[in-house]
């Protein structure tokens, strides 16, 4: 089971904020209204992590739009998990992690990323932060 963690739903929600922008400054759109709800009882549930499958599926959508305007993977094109690290030192994916990357769903990749960033010991948040800048690689010299 994979779940969905507060500050995902939190990113989502002003990603809609922005994107939607209220008319009157009360009425929120219907993006927004979900994720609102899932938040709030997330909230009052003293709750850090919503399960994936549990999600309403006008929530979901949202969700799922946001997540879809983040990076897929968090992979710097240094694997050292192909000289048999059990880790990544580029990334901080485990092996499994870096295998089953592409069957992974949303939230299981979500909650990877918010495992090594907050781990932040991965070459692409220091070393090479550089290779996981957003925005094309600068051109070879030639």
């Amino acid at each position: 089971m994979a779940a969905i963690h507060i500050t995902d739903i939190e990113a989502a929600i002003n990603y809609w904020r922005a994107r939607k922008p209220s008319p009157d400054g009360i009425t929120l759109v219907p993006e927004l209204r979900a994720l609102a709800e899932v938040y709030a009882l997330m909230v009052f549930h003293r709750e850090d992590e919503a399960d994936e499958h549990g999600f309403p599926a006008q929530a979901w959508d949202a969700w799922k739009a946001w997540y879809e305007t983040t990076p897929d993977t968090p992979c710097i094109a240094i694997c050292s998990t192909s000289q048999g690290d059990s880790v990544c030192k580029g990334c901080g994916r485990s092996f499994e992690e870096v295998q089953h990357w592409p069957g992974m769903s949303p939230a299981a990749k979500r909650r990877t990323w918010r495992r090594i960033t907050l781990e932040g010991d991965a070459w692409r948040f220091n070393r090479y932060a550089e290779r996981a800048a957003e925005g094309p690689a600068p051109p070879a010299p030639g």
